[in-house]
């Protein structure tokens, strides 16, 4: 039987709490434990692929192609383990697979109802984990205690203990503990009340994390009045988790503050200590007094949150492992376009162009192509970053002016790019879904292109997300005139990665490298990619 530990939220939200149950996982995975992660989203959506980056940020792509929240990215990032649908549920999805049931008969005609039939989903959800491959199952559910939605997930989990044994299940309880300068001193009535609301549901914390500002460290008096108030076994139970300088110094801290010598001696496991000193290692590295490097993502939700997190954070870990510290900055394609790029992109050592949905800042975005092509800076084109450098390419180097994607223009003369289920190619395509390719599939790179050198092996495995392909009728007009095609599907040969010859660093994939970046392991484009970047005059 796995060992499930299950984390909820208090009263604020955006606490750290995906990270925060990402690192612990780090930490007992160092302990010699096989840890594997589940996040619950309230939300009505059945996944967030169809919603808007500036609600939701970033949609994370599994090799599987579902498409799930920007926390299963740092559960990868952090257990370095490939996950899948069965790690990402949102209420939408649980509800429709009720309504399915319902659908066809599955009930026999019983009434169907929140409880039990959703709270049943949500255990059968969590029990999907449940096998010999997983010692440690960790649960994140979605939201706050202050939330409408929260009830039916807190009752499942009451059944899920009652079910599983409560020597089975570590119940995590994280919140914010601010801190008043005019007092001086750290307020815990909001962790007393939103422990109090969970306490209401059934559900007793087995332990609590304080989310505080940065060098503050709490008083043995402080932890000893939570501990009270929220019914913990004592002041061991309460965790302080201050700010930090990276996000992978969380699991330093939670080691440091014994939440897993908690959970280990909780499940009766005799587990050694965990060993990060090679993990500390590599966050010395990520503090280090490096020079700066300026990266500029050209894109469409340059002023949301977490839009481009996991380019972010695959540039962070490219930029560490070569000495440099980046100074990543978020340039709107529309005041590229307005302004132009010698005026917004002077100076940039490297320029990335993210995926993207639409026509908005389209002209900005080939504008900065031309830019970083013409004056040799590193550059990274992905999903429509490739679109469009096939665009700018076959325009201003072939001389096709009015060269387009047939998504932009449907009467294009020259469709360089065209959507998948007009071409031959996707009947020798397996995997793909809705006229698109989501998930991972296999590219064979050219031998004598410079990326191959980069993976150093010819078959490689990325994830894709996308319905648009390039038209290899044009792809001799391509090669001839110095963008090479470093890489393509072996079956079908739908081109994956262009590499253009006449320049240090210049590749545009339709696949997404920044999904399996880890910081311990950067991904080679994005090492290419900053290598390349410091030493751009």
């Amino acid at each position: 039987m796995s060992k499930y530990v299950i984390f909820t939220g208090g009263l604020v939200s955006n606490v750290g709490k995906g990270t925060t149950a990402a690192a612990l996982g780090r930490v007992l995975k160092n302990r010699g434990l096989r840890v594997t992660m589940q996040k619950f989203d309230q939300y009505l959506n059945v996944d967030p692929g169809t919603m808007s980056p500036y609600q939701h940020g970033e949609v994370f792509v599994t090799d599987d192609g579902t498409e799930t929240s920007l926390d299963i990215g740092h559960y990868e990032r952090f257990l370095d383990v490939p996950l899948s649908r069965v790690n990402n549920f949102t209420s939408g999805r649980l509800y429709t697979n009720v309504i399915n049931k319902e659908r066809t008969g599955k009930y026999l005609g019983s009434t169907v109802s929140v409880v039990p039939n959703i709270t049943n989903e949500i255990k059968a959800s969590m029990n999907e984990l449940d096998s010999s491959d997983n010692d440690i199952v960790i649960v994140e559910i979605g939201g706050t205690t202050g939330d409408y939605e929260s009830g039916v997930y807190y009752r499942a989990i009451r059944e899920f203990i009652i079910e599983k044994g409560k020597e089975n299940v570590f119940l995590v309880h994280i919140d914010l503990l601010p801190f008043m300068p005019s007092t001086r001193e750290s307020k815990i009535e909001g962790i007393q009340a939103s422990v109090e609301k969970l306490n209401n549901n059934g559900l007793f914390p087995d332990a609590v994390i304080c989310r505080t500002i940065k060098n503050l460290k709490l008083a043995p008096e402080t932890k000893k009045r939570i501990s009270v108030r929220c019914f913990l076994k004592g002041p061991e139970c309460v965790i302080q988790v201050p700010d930090v300088d990276t996000l992978y110094e969380v699991p330093l801290t939670l080691q440091k503050e014994n939440l897993d010598t908690l959970i280990v001696n909780h499940f009766g496991l005799n587990m050694p200590e965990s060993d990060l000193n090679s993990w500390a290692f590599m966050v010395n590295n990520f503090k280090g007094n490096y020079p700066e490097v300026r990266i500029c993502i050209v894109g469409k939700y340059t002023k949301v949150p977490n839009a481009y997190i996991s380019i972010e954070e695959a540039i962070k870990h490219a930029a560490t492992y070569n000495q440099v510290k980046p100074k990543i900055e978020m340039i709107d394609a529309e005041d590229v376009a307005e302004y132009g790029p010698e005026n917004l992109l002077r100076g940039a050592k490297g320029i990335i162009i993210p995926p993207g949905w639409g026509t908005k800042g389209i002209d900005g975005m080939i504008q900065a192509i031309e830019y970083a092509r013409e004056n040799k800076i590193a550059f990274l084109g992905i999903e429509i970053g490739m679109i469009l450098s096939a665009i700018e390419f076959s325009r201003n180097v072939l001389g096709y002016p009015n060269a387009n994607s047939t998504g932009l223009d449907p009467d294009t003369e020259y469709p360089v790019i065209v959507e998948l289920d007009e071409l031959e190619e996707q009947k020798r395509l397996s995997g793909v879904k809705d006229s698109a390719r989501s998930g991972a599939f296999e590219t064979k790179l050219n031998e004598s292109s410079k990326i191959f050198k980069l993976y150093g092996t010819q078959i490689i495995s990325e994830r894709h997300r996308h319905r648009y392909e390039f038209n290899n009728d044009f792809a001799e007009k391509f090669e001839q005139s110095g963008m090479r095609i470093a890489g393509a599907h072996p079956e079908s040969g739908l081109v994956d990665i262009f590499e253009y010859r006449n320049h240090p660093f210049f590749y545009a994939t339709f696949f997404d490298p920044q999904f399996k970046s880890r910081p311990n392991k950067p991904h080679p484009l994005f090492l290419g990619f900053m290598n390349t970047a410091k030493s751009v005059r």
